[in-house]
């Protein structure tokens, strides 16, 4: 519908827009129509934009960055989130107490506290209960919800200490470094960092570790359990963070676009190296490089790959160099001599510490 010379209203909403090619846009959501789709794990989107930006969760690539503590971010909404925390900015207070936050969300977590305290009422097989005398919870049933994210709970209580996630209401501190937590088993998990404590030791290796979580990730080194699979090329990987460096590589080979010198190339065979520029980037470390084939091998360190592997002791390596300088602590071959005294050495690194002493 055309409302005047340049404006175009949608015929659900009435929302207007400048120009019909954006009306043609927001259409699509109200036609759940995602014509794009993630190279890496076919997520559709409505919006071609919307893809670049969700390409950032595979590839970790974080452009936005705080001028003040320069930490980066993958989205500038996240940035401006950020950013509140040094100003101190919270735009969203509750109408009943004053109390103020700085995401919509806590304020939505913390509303609910309310609404718990002057009226109880939940769902129990269809029939509603609404005194706290009258609420018996049948075996097996969870009749509490998180308004936040519906997660829900046996007891009341549990939705109380949930809620502290969502509002950052955080009550056990730490008498070492301050630090605050929501849970008190997260505080005890912490005093570990100071204690140097490692109370889980794996059963296999006897190696100590600080946390459950920590032992049971090892562990898969010893029964060669890998949970995280690639759905492109099949390769597995012992941790989460390893397969998402993985998928960074499909994401690198098959994305689009980028920009090199601030202008964007759109197919392989427009890469072209500048003179003495470096223009391919990682995108987890922003490391540079000249030449492709040395960001694919830098590459594998963020993915844990280690594809050779020494002939004696089968330790693995990144590189090919990396198990030929290896194999002298076999071998105790020591090819590097000093000139001055015809000491050897195994690498060239200690033979340049110890030519330091002949020019003190």
């Amino acid at each position: 519908m055309l409302l005047g010379e340049r404006s175009f209203a949608c015929a659900f909403c009435k929302k207007t827009f400048p120009a019909k090619s954006k009306l043609e846009v927001h259409l699509r959501r109200h036609r759940g129509e995602k014509p794009f789709a993630c190279v890496v794990c076919n997520k559709a989107f409505t919006i071609k934009a919307d893809v670049a930006t969700h390409l950032r969760t595979h590839t970790k690539e974080k452009p936005f960055s705080c001028d003040v503590c320069k930490k980066g971010f993958s989205t500038k909404g996240n940035l401006k989130v950020h950013l509140r925390l040094h100003t101190g900015e919270k735009p969203y207070s509750c109408n009943i107490c004053s109390k103020a936050y700085p995401q919509k969300m806590h304020l939505e977590a913390h509303l609910s506290l309310h609404a718990k305290e002057k009226y109880l009422a939940c769902y129990i097989n269809n029939k509603i209960i609404s005194s706290k005398s009258s609420l018996k919870t049948p075996e097996g049933e969870k009749p509490f919800f998180c308004v936040i994210c519906n997660k829900a709970f046996t007891l009341k209580t549990d939705v109380k200490t949930h809620l502290q996630m969502h509002t950052r209401e955080k009550s056990f501190s730490c008498d070492v470094c301050n630090k605050v937590f929501s849970h008190k088993s997260s505080l005890n998990t912490h005093l570990h960092a100071h204690t140097r404590q490692k109370p889980f030791e794996c059963h296999v290796c006897k190696k100590g570790f600080s946390t459950k979580g920590n032992l049971k990730v090892h562990l898969r080194l010893h029964t060669g359990e890998k949970p995280f699979s690639c759905n492109m090329c099949s390769k597995a990987y012992t941790q989460k963070m390893q397969l998402e460096a993985h998928l960074s590589l499909h994401a690198k080979e098959k994305s689009l676009a980028f920009n090199i010198s601030n202008k964007a190339f759109s197919s392989k065979s427009s890469y072209k190296t500048l003179k003495g520029g470096k223009q391919f980037s990682c995108l987890i470390c922003k490391k540079a490089f000249s030449v492709k084939a040395k960001l694919k091998t830098h590459l594998r360190r963020h993915a844990g790959e280690k594809p050779f592997a020494c002939v004696i002791c089968n330790k693995a390596f990144t590189l090919k160099t990396y198990v030929k300088t290896h194999l002298r602590t076999h071998t105790r071959e020591k090819p590097f001599s000093c000139d001055l005294c015809n000491k050897v050495f195994s690498y060239k690194s200690s033979l340049n510490t110890h030519v330091r002493v002949h020019t003190r």
